[in-house]
């Protein structure tokens, strides 16, 4: 298996990471929106400054690559300009906050997002990744994404609380809602939801640590992350590994307002047909959907392998149904989670996990790029 160092955190603009490409600034839109003027300047930005290549994080934030050092100053100036910096460090790392894209204008949920996003100003000292969520659509559509504590709604639509990994959840009022939360924030510190700097919520319930009284009430059904397409509020369209250049954003934002998702995707509000960009997935049923590669070598330097030229070759050959993973290393940022299938760089090759995350123990060990590339068919004959 291959060596990493895990950092612990994400990057962001104050604090950005080094990359093999140069810095990643990390952009954090409040309440996941970006209006028109925003994501114009994003994409300037990011040509000034950086190299005008953007990605999409599982979290819902805009990531600029190729920052330059001497230019990341100037890019938090235009940032703030934008109203897109926060005053420091702490701050911004807590503003860990993914919104539902699908949220229409008067159902409560700006006002929710943005209530919720001044009270994790207050946040205790929580793990870097540690994340909420307000998902407070008729139905859950965000629990396949990485977060920890949900605002959610329950069958009869009532506004519930809810730990993830948690069967129930606690009814509260939008009012309640940010204090609830940051509450809920302090039991899983005050409980030991903190190993070594490091924690998450799922895995706290999940070693037995009892509630607080009132968390009894059930969430509605989860409903399946969405496709590119037509939806409510507007076209949401996609992009190969969630990576796109600026002009492209640039594009993009002359339709309407852009919302970010953790699917990597981007909702254009109030579009009521997809743009004709060639660079876009706008059908749910293109392949390269059905697979997760991060920046791999030489982007990053903790990447083993190339990853992306390998995962563009091998989508149209994933089975239906399933997924595949190619990580540069057994960090696996890009998918935390398992697929059915795995594809962990080491520095003989590729790992093949069935079932499992990059980190996982492989099935077949070592196997030379070149040969999946001559006979790429296989892979999926291996096990």
């Amino acid at each position: 298996m291959s060596s990493f160092e895990v950092k612990g955190w994400c990057p962001g603009a104050l604090r950005p990471m080094m990359s093999g490409d140069g810095l990643v600034v990390r952009v954090r839109p409040h309440g996941g929106r970006l209006t028109r003027a925003q994501a114009l300047s994003i994409a300037v930005a990011a040509k000034i400054h950086g190299s005008g290549v953007i990605d999409l994080s599982a979290r819902a934030n805009v990531q600029l690559r190729g920052v330059r050092a001497d230019s990341h100053l100037a890019l938090l100036d235009a940032l703030a300009d934008l109203g897109l910096l926060d005053p420091d460090v702490e701050t911004e790392t807590h503003r860990n906050l993914i919104v539902t894209p699908f949220w229409q204008t008067g159902d409560g949920t700006e006002a929710l997002a943005a209530a919720v996003e001044a009270a994790l100003a207050d946040a205790p000292a929580l793990p870097a990744k540690f994340g909420f969520a307000i998902d407070t659509g008729p139905a859950p559509i965000l629990a396949a994404v990485s977060t920890d504590i949900r605002l959610e709604r329950s069958v009869d639509g009532t506004l519930i609380l809810r730990p993830d990994g948690a069967m129930f959840g606690k009814p509260v009022s939008a009012e309640e809602a940010p204090e609830a939360a940051l509450a809920l924030a302090n039991w899983f510190l005050d409980t030991g939801g903190v190993t070594a700097g490091r924690g998450r919520m799922a895995a706290h319930i999940a070693r037995g640590t009892p509630l607080p009284p009132g968390f009894t009430t059930a969430p509605a059904n989860a409903m399946t992350p969405p496709g590119p397409g037509i939806h409510p509020g507007g076209a949401l369209v996609g992009f190969a590994f969630g990576q796109f250049h600026a002009d492209t954003l640039m594009t993009l934002a002359q339709h309407g307002a852009l919302r970010v998702t953790p699917w990597r995707m981007l909702l254009v509000e109030g579009a009521t047909s997809l743009p004709e960009i060639d660079s876009l997935i706008t059908d749910p049923a293109d392949p390269r959907l059905r697979v997760t590669a991060c920046t791999g070598a030489p982007g990053c330097p903790q990447a083993l392998q190339p990853t992306r030229p390998l995962a563009h070759m091998l989508a149209p050959l994933v089975p239906q149904g399933a997924y595949l993973h190619v990580s540069g290393c057994a960090k696996g940022c890009a998918l935390p989670g398992p697929a059915a299938f795995t594809l962990t760089a080491t520095v003989a090759g590729f790992d093949l996990i069935r079932n499992g995350k990059a980190s996982d123990t492989p099935t077949h060990a070592g196997m030379p790029p070149d040969a999946i590339r001559r006979h790429p068919e296989t892979l999926f004959k291996a096990l």
